[in-house]
């Protein structure tokens, strides 16, 4: 990227134009629709009409605060504590289990209390960390993860781990996704098919077992199934989020004019946003919002090949991770919305109500901004070098 596709802020590093945008615009078109997915039933249920907006801002703050930061240290520290981090990671999701330290809501123990205030959703800042310490592992173990099986186990199973904790909450999305991030950055630093397969097709069959072995989600998959089939229950929310779909045809009914948000759709500002923005944006709406992912995540694949191109292992992967990871949650959540996958009970990100999601991932915004900075600054120095 030469340096017309770049914008100086004061006292700032030069950050990537391109990416700013696209990030502006999710963030922003993520605050106006979850205005009016939650402007209803935030007053019904809090007397405040504005009431989620306003814990998204502070979201947004503590998000672009963590983003200031991060942006600012270099990568190589966090390569240097990758195994911290995995520890750091651990020790979040088993405290959250504790008795006195775990918030439950709606049978699932996922927040972080302390002294009665829910600090952060754990998952969320388990899967970054957990992403930092596979980058680290993948640079660190490289010749032996590509050897021989061991090398693809040892981290496997300390992701396992992370993902038992995560079904132990319970959080069958979370653990998912971090599995996907995981298996997706061991394969690009080297693994082999067979190792990779092997222990997917394993993996895959364990998660099958645990999802049939329980009635509340052998419900969500028969419900995805064929939701019309019981569609006052089970499949209540699926078929209102596909109404809300069909009915915004090709151009929307218009902002703030869905009515399935009203009364009909639950979950509409957080796991549903999108059936909300199809309805009042209609298809030409919902091409633009899955157009904005997938440059986000053509942004961080191409900042992770310039880095791996450079052999900047470490910061490749974690971009690589980046991309892959905002990608597939995307999809994922999208996929719900449109009934091609079952509920699982993930963010939109930047858009979706979700405050520790939001934090999360703006500050992992803030290490893909950086790696692309250091790899200009790399790409800068050897342009001098070469005069």
């Amino acid at each position: 990227m030469n340096t017309r596709t770049a914008v100086k802020l004061p006292h700032a590093p030069a950050l990537d134009r391109f990416l700013l945008v696209v990030v502006g615009i999710l963030l922003a078109g993520g605050l106006v629709m979850l205005t009016s997915a939650s402007i209803s039933v935030a007053e019904r249920t809090h007397g405040d009409p504005f009431f989620y907006l306003e814990k998204q801002l502070v979201a947004v703050a503590l998000g672009l605060i963590g983003l200031l930061i991060v942006i600012r240290i270099p990568t190589a520290i966090w390569e240097r504590f990758g195994l911290l981090l995995a520890i750091l990671a651990v020790t979040l999701l088993t405290v959250v289990l504790i008795p006195g330290f775990g918030h439950t809501v709606n049978g699932s123990t996922r927040w972080l209390n302390i002294g009665g205030v829910n600090l952060v959703q754990v998952s969320e800042p388990a899967r970054l960390l957990m992403l930092l310490y596979m980058a680290d592992y993948a640079v660190r173990r490289r010749e032996e993860l590509r050897g021989n099986f061991q090398g693809f186990l040892k981290p496997m199973l300390l992701v396992s781990l992370t993902c038992g904790l995560l079904l132990a909450e319970p959080d069958f999305g979370a653990a998912i996704v971090m599995l996907v991030i995981t298996l997706a950055v061991l394969f690009v630093a080297g693994a082999r098919w067979r190792h990779f397969l092997l222990f997917s097709v394993g993996m895959g069959a364990m998660l099958t077992m645990l999802a049939l072995s329980s009635s509340y989600r052998l419900a969500r998959i028969t419900a995805f199934l064929d939701p019309w089939s019981d569609p006052y229950d089970s499949g209540f929310q699926l078929t209102q989020s596909l109404i809300a779909i069909g009915t915004g045809e090709w151009v929307g009914l218009g902002l703030g004019e869905s009515v399935q948000k009203l009364f009909y759709l639950p979950e509409a500002h957080t796991d549903f946003v999108f059936a909300v923005i199809a309805e009042e944006f209609g298809l030409l709406g919902s091409v633009v919002v899955i157009a904005l992912f997938a440059a986000l995540v053509w942004r961080a694949l191409g900042i992770a090949r310039e880095s791996a191109a450079r052999e900047r292992f470490f910061q490749a992967y974690v971009a690589f991770g980046f991309g892959v990871w905002q990608g597939f949650q995307a999809l994922v959540n999208i996929g719900v919305n449109m009934g091609i996958l079952p509920t699982k009970g993930l963010t939109l990100p930047l858009v979706s109500y979700g405050r520790s999601s939001l934090v999360i991932t703006l500050i992992g915004l803030g290490l893909l901004l950086r790696i692309d900075l250091e790899n200009r600054r790399t790409r800068s120095q050897l342009r001098r070098a070469e005069r």
